[in-house]
């Protein structure tokens, strides 16, 4: 099969186009013919060097691919082969043939093109088991999330809407402030001409927000702290400005605040299982009424998958990036 491996650390143009056997399902597992994969921020920190895959996982980068079930493993169930699915894999996306455990996989939600499905899983895995498991995010309640013109930004805004919370987003610049205004966030910061802390206070009349989904990291978790309400909730789920922090401690006390954090590539199958599940029963009947969607910035075909990389590390897309396979 054709794949793009990591010929070695470093820029997008270590991403090159191979040959490599074809890949067998295991038990439990599924063998896709994949046609639309995504791209997405960890695959950028893998390719660097800094994001080894998990034991057991292949190599080749690629976090979500949707296609066509050409296989099964041994108790692999709920699919038969010709099955159109989306698939949430801990590596292995860009290239033809990828394997998924059955627990990880979805059928794809009707009316939805491939490259739309592939756009699903590792977005939306992660905006709901953060958001909604570990966050608790509920109808009535502010949700500030930072980088609303993202990939997980734009579906933060869109899930959180849609379950009846109100959204304060950040942004770089005016374009994607517009964007994010079209998807439903009710403030928009541009973090350039403006602070997003008093943005806060302003839209709360003081009180905070009860949730912040946070990707930076940085100086911008003691800001965090300082939006957050009285039992509010902070979930780390990156860190593009570096883990360490220096904080005062004090109003996580005063406030009785959750901070909390997640990673989900090497979770086991039944964890992310579970998320499919909820996924399928409280998202899917979402989008196949056209309430929400993964949004797509640009798609470039698999053997140029470089400029895909190159593209998303500019910081200008509004949306996904995505490979077409086949």
């Amino acid at each position: 099969m054709k794949a793009i491996e990591i010929t070695t650390p470093g820029g997008p143009e270590v991403l090159k186009p191979c040959e490599r056997d074809n890949p067998a399902p295991g038990a439990g597992e599924l063998l896709i013919r994949v046609m639309a994969a995504g791209v997405n921020r960890p695959d950028v920190v893998q390719r660097q060097g800094r994001y080894p895959a998990p034991p057991g996982a292949s190599d080749i980068p690629g976090l979500e691919a949707a296609g066509e079930v050409v296989a099964l493993g041994d108790g692999a169930e709920g699919f038969k082969i010709g099955d159109k699915v989306c698939a949430l894999v801990p590596g292995g996306g860009y290239a033809e043939l990828c394997t998924a455990n059955a627990a990880s996989v979805m059928h794809v939600p009707k009316g939805f093109s491939m490259v739309q499905a592939a756009a699903i899983p590792e977005t939306y895995f992660t905006v709901w088991s953060n958001l909604f498991d570990r966050a608790g995010l509920t109808a009535g309640e502010t949700l500030l999330v930072h980088g609303g013109s993202s990939g997980i930004g734009s579906t933060a805004i869109q899930l959180a809407k849609a379950f009846g919370a109100r959204v304060i987003t950040t942004v770089g610049n005016a374009e994607k402030a517009e964007f994010c205004k079209k998807l439903g966030a009710d403030v928009v910061v541009n973090y350039r001409e403006g602070d997003y802390v008093e943005a806060v206070k302003d839209f709360t009349e003081g009180t905070g927000v009860n949730v912040v989904l946070d990707m930076v990291g940085g100086d911008y978790i003691a800001k965090n702290i300082e939006c957050l309400a009285v039992e509010g909730r902070h979930v780390s789920i990156a860190f593009l400005q570096g883990p360490q922090v220096t904080m005062n401690m004090l109003p996580v006390m005063l406030k009785r605040l959750v901070l909390t954090g997640s990673t989900l590539r090497a979770r086991d199958n039944a964890f992310k299982g579970a998320i499919a599940a909820n996924l399928q029963k409280h998202v899917w009947p979402l989008m196949e009424a056209g309430k929400v969607a993964p949004v797509i910035d640009s798609t470039f075909p698999l053997d140029q998958a470089a400029d895909a990389h190159a593209r998303m590390e500019t910081s200008l897309h509004m949306g996904k990036i995505m490979l077409e396979v086949a």
